[in-house]
């Protein structure tokens, strides 16, 4: 019995031997950037051009755009003379009813927010585009717009962002 033990044991630490010594390492980022080309990114103030507007809505979508490849690239933010460029501006802010309750009165708001971007790559310009994204948020008509507001913009902003930087730098 003593001798099955002892197997056992040496089982034991062979199997676990071999599997701590057969470790996969992968690191996602989220980008696909060949870094010893491109090294920085401009990244230009996209101005409101909606005609409804929430006025902290522009610097929250700025500083999350920088700070989304800020924090996901090793891209260096320049002023000028980037290798990648982002540049637009935020078009439509808008709101609209998106259901109605059994009463006939509107029960669901759906907020929306588009932006126009244009994307170039001064190392491959087969990869440039203009494209607009668009991301919405709907709140219960019986909460008012400001009251969730800032809340749903945020939620927007991050989406909207999340988008840009996949189109842009994560080609997969």
């Amino acid at each position: 019995m003593g001798w099955i033990n002892k197997i056992r044991t040496i089982v034991f630490v062979s199997v676990l031997a071999v599997v701590t010594s057969c470790t996969v390492s992968y690191k996602f980022n989220g980008a696909s950037i060949d870094y010893s080309q491109t090294k920085s990114i401009q990244i230009a103030e996209f101005p409101i051009r909606s005609s409804y507007v929430w006025g902290p809505m522009g610097p929250l979508f700025n500083n999350q755009l920088k700070d989304q490849f800020a924090d996901h690239t090793r891209l260096e933010l320049v002023k000028r003379n980037g290798d990648l460029k982002l540049e637009g501006e935020i078009t439509r802010y808008e709101q609209r009813n998106k259901s109605v309750s059994a009463e006939g009165y509107s029960a669901m708001t759906e907020l929306s927010m588009t932006v126009n971007v244009r994307f170039t790559n001064n190392k491959n310009h087969n990869e440039d585009f203009e494209e607009q994204f668009t991301a919405s948020q709907s709140y219960e008509t019986t909460q008012s717009l400001n009251s969730v507001q800032e809340e749903l913009v945020t939620k927007m902003v991050k989406d909207l962002c999340d988008q840009i930087f996949n189109r842009a730098v994560a080609n997969w």
